[in-house]
């Protein structure tokens, strides 16, 4: 389990990080045997359960007026971490990057990586069912 993993675990998502659950087709009822000849049926679609999603906004929004401190999530990933209340120490900060491929030009400038962390963090939140709206993006 990554950094992210627990990101989206904080988020209330760690579901939808999940690979999508894959249910058989209900079974058809049991009848009484037949003298016909029994021939094998063709399997039925599997049922895909779609990702749910989160209104991410309307969540760390509500965790951000709870919180004593001012942290403005929306454009620091320090302060967005803060606020899910996972470690935003430098070195968490590289590791999620690591995670995410932060290229190394970025990585090399600590400013640079936070801007590319935060907008890649809100992204991945996105693809995994997070509903996070496009300026945010």
């Amino acid at each position: 389990m990554g950094f992210f993993s627990n990101i989206l675990e904080k988020l209330g998502m760690k579901e939808a990080a999940a690979a999508p659950v894959i249910e058989p087709p209900p079974a058809a009822p049991a009848s009484a045997p037949t003298p016909a000849p029994v021939v094998a049926a063709a399997p039925a679609e599997p049922v895909v359960q779609p990702i749910a999603m989160v209104d991410v906004v309307a969540l760390l929004s509500d965790k951000a007026a709870k919180n004593p401190e001012k942290l403005n999530w929306k454009t620091s990933i320090v302060d967005l971490l803060k606020l899910l209340g996972l470690d935003s120490s430098l070195a968490a900060r590289k590791e999620l990057a690591k995670e995410l491929y932060c290229p190394d030009d970025k990585m090399a400038d600590s400013a640079q990586m936070n801007m590319w962390l935060h907008k890649q963090v809100l992204g991945h939140i996105a693809a995994n069912g997070g509903n996070i709206p496009k300026e945010l993006l």
